[in-house]
């Protein structure tokens, strides 16, 4: 004879609402929004033909029906839980799942996760690199660098760092053009600017225009270089092919290395800021704990 049993994600949902008294507190739990919580809840309901809550505002009250049910399922549900603990105990401890934008994975995000896992010898990572916003389900993703703080408005959300662009470029440029040396950004001619090209989806990002504008000094032709990465015009500076508005996260190694030298002091800040972001239900996880203070820390340091 078939099983008979009621949704299981539904059931799964009601367990922790029946447990925590609360539809956000179970939302916080398990990773979703509270409306999920709900529509999961209602679900149960409606296979079961029984109310399980008392909705009395903002609390929640289990009905006779509700307490058969958790009494009958909240044991089995334990059980299945411990059971999955069993079984898995002696598997190879997984890869932390990171998703990131693209400059920051290259320039710096995948050096920081190097010298930790040289730190961490069981720390092992799956870096993914794509563009916002990602499905943390269905990709089953540990941890984002994102960048804005709008885009997940379900998940945890920590501003990491707001970064800012300045000029730069190579030694051997300032070699070959002596002038710039000298006078600095008032001698860069136009075909030497490098430019990032930040695409259709960011509106926000400052570029040569503003920056000469907040200089106070005249923008020059625009007939150099574009590329559709700030991290590609980091690159193209320290070839000598001319001066990026480059950022200075991006930028640390190289100008700590001597790749690249800052041709003036004057910054403008990027748009939005940085951010991790993690699910809820994720947050207890100890390698995520690990490589969150890791890079909040470095984020901090500007190491």
């Amino acid at each position: 004879m078939p099983l008979t049993l009621p949704p299981l994600n539904s059931l799964r949902a009601f367990e922790a609402a029946a447990r925590t008294g609360s539809f956000v507190a179970a939302a916080e739990e398990l990773g979703v929004s509270p409306a999920a919580i709900s529509q999961h809840v209602r679900k149960l309901e409606d296979f079961l033909g029984k109310d399980m809550f008392l909705r009395l505002n903002n609390r929640i009250m289990l009905t006779d029906a509700g307490h058969a049910i958790l009494l009958g399922t909240a044991g089995a549900l334990l059980q299945i839980s411990e059971t999955t603990l069993d079984l898995t105990a002696d598997r190879p401890r997984s890869r932390l799942v990171i998703s990131s934008i693209e400059s920051v994975a290259e320039k710096w995000l995948l050096p920081r996760l190097v010298a930790l896992s040289r730190s961490e010898p069981d720390f092992r990572f799956d870096l993914r690199v794509e563009p916002d916003p990602v499905d943390f389900d269905r990709q089953d993703i540990d941890l984002r660098l994102s960048y804005g703080t709008g885009q997940y408005p379900d998940q945890r959300v920590q501003v990491l760092a707001r970064d800012v662009v300045q000029p730069m470029c190579s030694p051997d440029y300032l070699q070959r053009n002596p002038a710039v040396a000298a006078e600095g950004m008032a001698a860069v001619p136009g075909r030497d600017l490098l430019s990032t090209s930040w695409g259709p989806s960011f509106g926000s990002n400052p570029g040569w225009p503003s920056w000469f504008q907040r200089a106070g000094l005249p923008m020059p032709d625009m007939v150099g270089f574009q590329v559709g990465r700030s991290s590609l015009a980091i690159d193209m500076a320290c070839e000598g092919l001319g001066v990026a508005l480059a950022q200075r996260m991006l930028g640390q190694a190289d100008c700590a290395q001597g790749r690249l030298v800052t041709l003036s002091p004057l910054t403008l800040d990027l748009g939005h800021p940085y951010c991790l972001v993690y699910p809820h239900s994720k947050a207890r996880k100890r390698s995520l704990d690990l490589i969150f203070g890791w890079l909040m820390t470095s984020a901090e340091s500007r190491a």
